[in-house]
């Protein structure tokens, strides 16, 4: 009765429950209560819109695209309309640590001539949903496959459709986001067999800033996938956000947990190997929470000076 007493709830939001975003509250939820955090999970949402709520400190926490907290500070993309109130609001968001998300993947039908990205040029090419952080990174990932923006017909589309729009014809490459071995594109291979576009090595360093790390896609990681070698993509990263005036206390559990069960986490599902070798701040660009803070020093990691907080 005392541990359910000291237990104190917060609101967390997140990306679909089958992606890895999603998956990632739900396997730490338990981890979490154990140590007095209940987790209200909300998942399905839109979180850019998330990371609002978070500014104005109506949500405790959610899993954020570092492009959308850059974004929200410059008041610009999905918060134009409210420029001066969102980069006021941005004060108020402080990070944890990063959190590895899908790999982009560029597919293209074996049979479709489409060898490389640079044989995409004039073809068309899903750049994923509209005014969202994917636009940018998918015309950064071309650029450095040799597919210059420009080059194509971009096709801006809701994630949800996109993969039935690139079944029907409607374009000639689908890059989409997906879990390496992801069931749906395992399924989306037998139909017809895919060929993946990747980018050399000497362009595998994403631009900084874009909310990616380098990523590799080993050949037969799909039945239908006829690439006969690894192929080199980018992965997107995420950043654990709270609001600012969220207790020390529960800042620090939250992220004392996540690093020390994450082997846990990747031996009960391989899905979250990625945690094991992702940098914990490569995808954080607000302020850490100093509960943060006091974990990591705690815990003897270097903590790079721009992520301090004031007078930490």
């Amino acid at each position: 009765m005392a541990s359910v007493a000291q237990a104190e709830q917060i609101g967390m939001e997140s990306a679909t429950p089958n992606s890895l975003l999603g998956m990632f509250p739900q396997a730490m939820a338990p981890y979490w209560s154990k140590q007095g955090v209940d987790i209200q999970l909300s998942l399905n949402q839109t979180l850019t819109k998330s990371l609002l709520k978070i500014g104005q400190g109506s949500l405790d926490s959610a899993v954020i695209p570092p492009l959308a907290f850059t974004a929200m500070q410059k008041g610009v993309g999905p918060y134009a309309r409210m420029a001066d109130k969102a980069m006021s609001l941005s004060e108020n968001v402080r990070g944890l640590f990063t959190l590895p998300g899908s790999y982009y993947h560029a597919i293209t039908r074996a049979d479709s001539g489409i060898h490389s990205w640079a044989d995409a040029r004039g073809k068309r090419v899903y750049i994923g949903p509209p005014a969202g952080a994917a636009n940018s990174q998918i015309i950064s990932l071309a650029a450095a496959g040799g597919l210059a923006e420009g080059d194509c017909e971009a096709i801006k589309a809701p994630w949800g459709a996109a993969a039935q729009s690139y079944q029907d014809g409607q374009f000639d490459v689908f890059v989409g986001t997906f879990s390496l071995g992801s069931q749906s594109l395992a399924e989306l291979s037998l139909s017809n067999d895919i060929r993946l576009l990747g980018i050399p090595g000497e362009k595998m360093m994403p631009p900084k800033g874009l909310g990616m790390q380098p990523a590799e896609i080993p050949a037969n990681t799909y039945p239908g996938q006829v690439n006969t070698e690894s192929v080199l993509t980018w992965q997107t990263i995420m950043m654990m956000a709270v609001k600012k005036d969220l207790s020390d206390d529960i800042a620090y559990t939250l992220t004392k947990q996540f690093v020390e069960q994450r082997l846990a986490l990747a031996k009960s599902n391989s899905l979250f190997n990625d945690l094991l070798t992702t940098d914990y701040f490569v995808g954080v660009n607000a302020p850490l929470h100093p509960g943060a803070v006091r974990y990591y020093r705690e815990a003897g990691i270097a903590i790079p000076e721009e992520l301090l907080p004031p007078q930490s």
